[in-house]
């Protein structure tokens, strides 16, 4: 890297303070800044300026605040406490945040996490184009440009969850370069990657910066190897500042040949006290049958191979490790070898035995440390290990000295009571060791172990696995992106597209490539196995121009208040990424096909073909005269007839009748005499409604037989009573639930799956870590709501229309008023769903929480207080009060009317006035609750 000639970076009252010159302005200035997260502190009152220009290493391990203050600097994270300056002014100033953000550029930690999976490389870059307002021309020029400069030009088509961790981290910078930024800040940016797309990764940064030497690129990262390469360097450890410099002026200064050593010690007094260099005595063959045997393992996830035709062997008692970028194999061997997955093809053996997943004596043999913690958070470590200790069987009197010897062995004694989430992230490391070996396996397989941890607790770490080893004699299988502990395993494996390049100790593998170092070794094979020249992918830094970085009708990116171009960008986006995804599309569109018929036929009100059965004492012509008006009825289905009250009494209590009738002995004589039989009619009172109904049933039919014996006996056709009431039916004429139910559906249908999408579908963003566009990108927060929203919108009309038409040609459910009138008022009604899907996603932080959340404010109300159980006229207090702010309400009356009413405009306007307030009530709402930045 070449020197900008600036000065160095400036720490105030922490590690050794280097002069500068006020005169040259800063890119960045902390000033007695402090971060909190809950109890535990981030930042504890740093002070920094950095020079424009300069190339700035933040390093540390996991946990020391570097990603915090990289965030603060970008204006992804609130301040809390103290003063952040970036580009001469407050990042606590919305104004001047909000001014800057086309000025900066902000790669979050993760592989990919500022990208789109679905999308291709192309749509990404388009994507961040229009964010930063750039016409199509210019977007286009711009895409080639980095596309070319990265090597990615070949494959611009292909979706990003299909590239390599290297292209994807080449994808994520040219994103983040598209707007020429003045500072660029990259949240470690190679972790993950391969060593040969690390270092076109840097050779890119370089060859960019020979052109725009006016930028500041601030990086934090892991590997002390790689920090060198900067102009200076932040070194920070428990939200504090050690030391800042040059590479060289740090290792001078702490008297080391090497940065990790040097980092150590920076450390305080009693971080690093008993440290000491790690040494690994040579193993001790034990001559016994080899403890793993892999031959020919394959594994496929349908048509991609991520373990191809792998082979090796590994001693007991060995050390051995195993290296390869992010998903390149290394995980899905481990669960092969352990009997998590099962190989496609191939064989596995454990000291001969072949690889069983349901063999509980061969996996009591096997300890197994995944990638990421794994351990119950919500319990504390003693109770860690003894609920492991009793998963692998072990006896009452065993469990007590065996997690006294570990806790003595692995300094876990102090930690006992301590809640695992809130460990230091190296006695987390030890804790689930522990637990890996507490049923005291025989071999030990290690997913990355080490990643994010210290080097004190690093080294501290290897010299447990030592121990086990070699005083042990368990064989252990590990893996590592870290090469210094790639160089202390006995034997190791370099992977790369899931197949194993070679196999060998450390120092054979680095001398048989002609190589200096193991790294180095490592990216002949790789370049090898790619077949491709070291720099064929990378142009030499004198092809890139200025020209072609930012030809002059290019046009520098630019705060504004509103703009189209940002909302469209993410309304395209969303539209792109949700045709592409089956599984949401399915439920999108099949959902209402399919609950459409399980509520209009599964809620009804109809009380028809009520299943009864007569116990017939009488057996006259009057009783069989009496039973056949039952009989005649649409209401009633007549089963076998009761023989006794112990058969009524079993035929109710089974459920195989609703009603049982008992006519009594004399039924026709006391008729004859016109005497008054008192008829016995047993109803099932299990649901009260339909209780009643029967009941009003069983009356009607008896005052019919009632009048009907009177007119038999005096002749008369006419009622005796002076006065009769007529009932007729203004709507609905049939009396049949369904012509109101299947109306109703749709507006209850329509309240749930746009919600529940919308809802989804930001907080989607919160979980992959893409809302961080939102935080460092000038799009609005009402941009990104309106332009999120418009797919949904759309797509809550289309299932409109379907339940429509099935409700017409399925249910036959005729429309009688106005068709335009109801569609106006869908829309405006998935206008206030999909907005109240917004404003839920606005407080929920995950995909379960909003899909429950939603399914719970929409659902209930609707069903309870929209008109749809009983009249919002009959409704008092909060329930009246919940029905008129609930959008269903309005709709519901809506919908019904326009199907059963034969209403129109003219009747529905009010409605529809109200329905119109829900949007910007609730879009308003959405933005003062939707957070710009992250607390």
């Amino acid at each position: 890297m070449s020197d900008t000639g600036s000065k160095p970076v400036h720490a105030v009252g922490q590690g050794v303070v280097q002069g500068v010159d006020h005169a040259i302005e800063h890119a960045v200035r902390l000033k007695d800044v402090c971060h909190r997260y809950g109890k535990v502190t981030a930042l504890d009152h740093i002070d920094l300026e950095i020079p424009t220009g300069q190339t700035v290493g933040f390093i540390g391990p996991d946990g020391v605040g570097k990603s915090t203050a990289l965030a603060l600097i970008s204006g992804a994270r609130k301040v809390q406490d103290g003063l952040v300056e970036t580009l001469d002014g407050s990042m606590a100033d919305r104004g001047h945040r909000n001014d800057i953000l086309p000025r900066i550029a902000y790669m979050p930690q993760g592989l990919g996490k500022n990208l789109y999976m679905d999308l291709t490389i192309r749509e990404n870059l388009d994507f961040f184009g229009r964010l930063f307002g750039q016409g199509k021309r210019e977007r286009n020029e711009r895409i080639a440009s980095l596309t070319k400069a990265t090597g990615l030009a070949p494959f611009t088509e292909r979706p990003a969850g299909k590239l390599s961790g290297g292209m994807k981290q080449k994808l994520g910078l040219c994103c983040a370069l598209i707007h020429d930024p003045d500072i660029l800040i990259l949240d470690e940016p190679t972790t993950g990657v391969d060593p040969l797309s690390r270092r076109q990764f840097w050779q890119l940064i370089d060859a960019i910066r020979e052109t725009r030497r006016e930028m500041t690129v601030l990086v934090a990262t892991a590997y002390m190897d790689e920090a060198a390469r900067f102009d200076h360097l932040i070194a920070m450890n428990d939200g504090k500042i050690l030391a800042t410099g040059s590479a060289d002026d740090i290792l001078s200064r702490t008297g080391t040949d090497n940065l990790e050593a040097a980092f150590i010690a920076l450390l305080p007094e009693e971080e690093r006290r008993g440290h000491h260099e790690l040494i690994i005595p040579p193993r001790t063959s034990h001559g016994d049958r080899p403890a793993i045997v892999a031959e020919n393992l394959t594994q496929r996830f349908g048509d991609f191979t991520a373990v191809d035709n792998v082979s090796f062997r590994i001693e007991k008692g060995e050390i051995f490790g195993f290296l390869g970028s992010n998903g390149c194999g290394k995980t899905t061997t481990m669960k092969m070898l352990t009997g998590l997955l099962a190989a496609t093809e191939g064989t596995a053996e454990l000291f001969g035995m072949p690889v069983d997943g349901q063999d509980i004596e061969l996996r009591r043999k096997v300890g197994y440390m995944s990638q990421a913690f794994s351990l119950y958070s919500e319990l504390t470590v003693m109770q860690n290990l003894e609920l492991h200790a009793r998963l692998f069987h072990l006896s009452e009197d065993q469990i007590k000295p065996r997690i006294d010897a570990l806790s003595e062995r692995f300094g876990l004694g102090e930690y006992h009571d301590d809640l695992a989430e809130r460990l230091p992230l190296g006695v987390r490391q030890r804790l689930s060791l522990a637990v890996a070996i507490i049923h005291d396996p025989e071999i030990l397989i290690l997913d990355e172990p080490t990643s994010g941890v210290d080097p004190v607790a690093r080294d501290g770490f290897w010299e447990l696995l030592v121990e086990l080893s070699r005083k042990h004699g368990v064989t252990i299988f590990i893996s590592t992106h870290f090469m210094n502990e790639a160089e202390r395993c006995d034997r190791i494996s370099l992977m790369h597209a899931g197949k194993v390049l070679i196999s060998d100790t450390p120092d054979a593998i680095t001398k048989g490539r002609g190589s200096e170092t193991l790294e180095e070794a490592f990216i002949s094979y790789l370049v090898e196995a790619s077949g491709e020249q070291e720099n064929a992918p990378e142009p030499e830094p004198d092809q890139i121009s200025g020209d072609d970085i930012q030809p002059d009708h290019w046009k520098p990116a630019k705060a504004s208040i509103f703009s189209p171009r940002r909302l469209w960008a993410y309304s395209l986006r969303e539209t792109m990424e949700l045709i592409r995804d089956p599984i949401r599309l399915m439920f999108a569109l099949i959902g209402t096909a399919i609950l459409m018929p399980v509520f209009g036929y599964g809620i009804t009100f109809d009380v028809e073909n009520l299943t009864y059965a007569v116990l017939d004492r009488d057996q006259t012509p009057e009783s069989r005269t009496y039973i056949e008006n039952l009989s005649g009825s649409r209401y009633f289905r007549e089963q076998e007839p009761l023989i006794s009250n112990a058969d009524l009494e079993a035929r109710l209590l089974s459920g195989s009748i609703s009603l049982a009738i008992e006519i009594p002995p004399g039924f026709g004589r006391d008729v004859g005499r016109g005497a008054s039989p008192e008829i016995g009619a047993f109803i099932d009172g299990t649901m009260p409604f339909r209780a009643e109904t029967i009941h009003g049933y069983v009356e009607g039919i008896h005052q019919r037989y009632l009048s009907e014996s009177a007119r038999r006996e005096d002749g008369s056709t006419t009622s005796s009573l002076p006065i009769q009431i007529e009932t007729r039916y203004r709507y609905n004429q049939d009396f049949k639930s369904i012509y109101a139910m299947v109306p109703s559906v749709i507006a209850l249908l329509l309240m749930f799956i746009p919600a529940v999408l919308m809802a989804v579908g930001v907080v989607r963003e919160k979980e992959l870590g893409s809302i961080t566009n939102l935080y460092v990108t000038p799009v609005s927060k009402l941009e990104f709501l309106l332009g999120k929203q418009l797919p949904y919108i759309a797509l809550g009309l289309i299932n409109f229309f379907l339940m429509s038409a099935m409700a017409l040609f399925w249910f036959e459910v005729p429309l009688r008023g106005n068709g335009l009138t109801l569609l106006l008022g869908a829309t405006l009604f998935v206008i206030s769903t999909t907005g109240l899907g917004l404003l839920i996603s606005s407080f929920t932080s995950t995909q379960i929480a909003a899909l429950f959340g939603t399914a719970i404010i929409t659902m209930v109300p609707s069903v309870m207080f929209s008109g749809m159980m009983q009249p919002i006229s009959s409704l008092e207090g909060a329930p009246a009060v919940l029905s008129t702010i609930i959008p269903t309400s309005h709709f519901m009356s809506i919908s019904v009317g326009t199907f059963t009413k034969a209403l129109g405009f003219a009747e529905l306007y009010p409605e529809l006035i109200k329905l119109a307030i829900f949007f910007p009530a609730l879009s308003m709402i959405s933005m003062l609750l939707l957070k710009k930045q992250e607390a």
